[in-house]
């Protein structure tokens, strides 16, 4: 398949209804690597010249030449479309880094599988930093921001590679001590109940427990997985139930006043820390606001003090808070900051402080920035890989 055609007709209003579209249309779309592999004789996108480098370089670090066993093929092939997903995402200006979540786990299981199978290629150290550079290399001239964000995306590969390092040679090796239990299991089924302690003790993925079975012939009970899981959850979210209420639902002035000032937070940490900070999670109350944010180390103490700095110097500048409603492409085309991966309305609401800050958000806001009080800096922490927390208050 190198081209195909959506034909566009129904809108889903809801999970059983679909209404006809008053115009119909077609969304088609070209595999444009697909398609220069057809034109130059070639069976896979792999041969093409784009992707010579990268297979070069794999060779290189692996002493193995492609084409020589299936196997091994199929290794480089992921490693290669792997890191350059991975490079890409990271240096996104919008800010990926690997985490539990959303795009953030996503990013996470591809750096994550292409170091599984650089290890089946003898790779033992880290080397994704080596083939990002190749696809910088080629790239930058049409994406200027994998070299402008060249140093944070080396650093999260670096960072990343070497916590999966650890996590996979410690998950392997207790896999390799239930092998011989399981091969001796007349259905080769591997229990959910195991699957789920590799993953809860040694934080060893499903996804390569399922690939390690699938290799020995075994699979999975993954039913019971997903239901440990479930259980795992649940008990978490009980336990932390308690520290969530309050938040933003509790619309008094005081829970106003934090709402406002997190947008002050964060471009005041984009100006200090880069364009790649971006918000990953919000919880306020009555008492404090916590801000989560992508960044891949702890912040200095200097840095801590210059935001905090910033963030009262605007609202010593008393900045008016207005909102408009805008579509949505025309607020991200007009500078508004918006959450990654968050699905919006159609029309959005975009809260602008003067001339600092400018977000869709649906609120609520103070007037004006003098209202706020004295923000004040009580904590910044590490809330997971690549993300980090800061805890505020107002006086």
């Amino acid at each position: 398949e190198i081209w195909n055609n959506v034909f566009m007709e129904y809108n889903r209003v809801d999970e059983k209804n679909l209404v006809k579209l008053p115009k119909q249309n077609v969304d088609t779309g070209m595999g444009l690597e697909r398609t220069i592999a057809v034109l130059n004789g070639q069976t896979s996108v792999y041969q093409i010249d784009i992707y010579q480098a990268i297979i070069t370089a794999i060779g290189r670090v692996s002493g193995y030449s492609y084409g020589a066993d299936p196997t091994k093929d199929m290794s480089v092939r992921i490693i290669a479309d792997h890191t350059r997903t991975a490079t890409f995402i990271i240096g996104d200006p919008k800010g990926v880094s690997p985490g539990n979540i959303g795009a953030g786990y996503v990013l996470r299981r591809l750096i994550r599988r292409a170091v599984r199978h650089s290890r089946k290629l003898g790779i033992e150290g880290g080397f994704l930093g080596q083939l990002a550079e190749v696809v910088i290399g080629q790239f930058a001239g049409a994406y200027p921001e994998l070299a402008e964000n060249r140093q944070r995306i080396l650093d999260e590969l670096a960072r990343e590679e070497a916590k999966f390092l650890e996590t996979l040679q410690k998950g392997e090796h207790e896999f390799e001590k239930m092998l011989p239990n399981l091969l001796k299991n007349p259905q080769k089924i591997m229990s959910g109940r195991l699957a789920f302690k590799l993953y809860d003790t040694y934080g060893f993925p499903i996804e390569l427990t399922l690939e390690l079975a699938a290799e020995n012939g075994l699979t999975v009970n993954r039913a019971e997985f997903d239901e440990a899981f479930k259980k795992h959850q649940e008990l978490s979210r009980a336990s932390t139930e308690g520290s969530f209420k309050g938040g933003l639902a509790e619309q008094s002035e005081i829970t106003t006043r934090y709402h406002t000032a997190t947008h002050l937070l964060q471009q005041a940490l984009k100006m200090v820390l880069g364009d790649h900070v971006a918000q990953k999670g919000s919880n306020i109350t009555a008492e404090r606001l916590r801000f989560d944010f992508s960044h891949p180390e702890p912040m200095t103490p200097e840095q801590l003090q210059r935001v905090q700095e910033i963030v009262n110097q605007q609202i010593a500048r008393d900045l008016p808070v207005t909102m408009e409603i805008l579509p949505l492409e025309q607020a991200k085309a007009s500078g508004a900051t918006a959450l990654f991966g968050e699905k919006y309305d159609a029309l959005v609401k975009v809260y602008t402080m003067g001339d600092f800050s400018k977000e869709v958000c649906g609120g609520p806001h103070v007037e004006r920035t003098g209202l706020l009080g004295k923000f004040i800096i009580q904590k910044e922490q590490s809330s997971s890989a690549g993300v980090r927390r800061i805890k505020a208050v107002l006086e």
